[in-house]
């Protein structure tokens, strides 16, 4: 076989599927820096998701187009560069790409450890992630992080956020003397209170900032609606239909204030007991169904696992501290589903893969 020319080899990558657009690297123009030496080629990949699936997916694609030309070795570098959101004029969070609401109707469900999770998920594919704990009443992260302590402003103006496993972090739990002591204030002070964990704490430049939101359709998630324009609502139910029936009031007030529900995650779905038998104890098909009235995907299943609890409980999430298990691979799965929803969404915006001038560069060599 005659060794490979740039041009054939250009037209075959050019025809690889993007699969998170479902769109040619050739329409998408992500396909730069192409070139060819005998039986070795490298070109980078522009993507507007880490999503390590869709890497792989397009690995293999990869691979398929170019070894019946006799490229025996390509390598690839990956650059990634997620998607911002348009921003509104006086938007507290300008250096924010994506602001994120882990959010549900229904108390109870897990958004917490959905929250935490998925931050960290998001930060072990290689991206900058803030976590806000917007649950004023009943504030989960502190323990969950496993971090306390009253953060300290380095100008007197703004706010340093506590940083933990990479994340960027702020919880009214950080500020109380007494974690056991209550919170009782009404809504012009919620508003102020969250006002300036947003406004006035030093996120930074972020390309997810993650809310874990209250339980509930009320004020705080109407003020962050009305203050930034939201990425878009990641809702949280577990199976059983006592709490549907509040989760889908969560979607009816998040179409109503316009905000985009990128995916659905059912919390609790089943477990596995020590003989590998399926037990759904809250009954199955919730998250299928708040989906199919959202609108939205099922991003994912997260089983009844002890250890989920425990590490939670011990202030490291699963995702960090056991991220080869059952429940660490589900989260990953998940962000990678929501990273691609996101770049979905702003492509459907835009009407064009929003990743030309990517930041970072991860290189990949394929081998047979």
């Amino acid at each position: 076989m005659s060794a490979p020319t740039l041009a054939a080899v250009q037209a075959a990558l050019e025809a690889v599927v993007d699969p998170t657009f479902e769109r040619t690297l050739g329409q998408l123009e992500t396909l730069s820096d192409l070139a060819v030496e005998g039986t070795r080629a490298r070109c980078t990949i522009a993507l507007s998701s880490p999503s390590q699936a869709i890497q792989e997916r397009i690995a293999k694609s990869i691979d398929a187009a170019v070894t019946p030309l006799g490229v025996e070795i390509i390598e690839v570098d990956w650059k990634i560069r997620v998607p911002t959101r348009e921003t509104i004029s006086g938007d507290p969070l300008p250096e924010v790409r994506n602001v994120i609401l882990v959010m549900s109707g229904k108390g109870g469900v897990g958004k917490s450890t959905v929250a935490a999770n998925l931050a960290l998920a998001l930060r072990r594919m290689g991206t900058r992630v803030g976590l806000l704990d917007a649950d004023l009443y009943g504030p989960s992260i502190p323990t969950m992080l496993g971090i306390e302590g009253t953060p300290y402003s380095k100008d007197g103006k703004t706010i340093e956020p506590h940083q933990r496993f990479g994340l960027k972090l702020m919880s009214i739990g950080f500020l109380l003397e007494d974690p056991k002591q209550a919170v009782i204030w009404r809504g012009p002070m919620l508003h102020g209170a969250l006002q300036q964990f947003v406004q006035d704490v030093s996120w930074g430049s972020l390309d997810y900032l993650v809310l874990d939101m209250p339980p509930g359709t009320g004020d705080i998630a109407l003020t962050i609606a009305q203050r930034m324009r939201v990425t878009g609502v990641v809702m949280v139910t577990t199976p059983q239909e006592v709490a549907l029936q509040d989760v889908y009031k969560g979607v009816s007030m998040a179409k109503k204030v316009n905000l985009p529900i990128l995916g659905v995650v059912e919390n609790m779905s089943f477990f596995v007991d020590s003989a590998g038998v399926k037990h759904e104890i809250f009954g199955s098909g919730g998250g299928a169904k708040v989906a199919e009235f959202s609108g939205a995907p099922l991003l994912g299943q997260v089983p009844m696992d002890a250890a989920v609890r425990a590490w939670g409980d011990k202030g490291t999430p699963i995702v960090q501290a056991a991220p080869e298990s059952p429940a660490g691979e589900v989260f990953a799965a998940i962000a990678d589903g929501l990273s691609e929803a996101v770049a979905r969404l702003h492509f459907a915006k835009s009407g064009k893969e929003a990743a030309p001038k990517a930041e970072n560069a991860k290189r990949l060599r394929i081998l047979r």
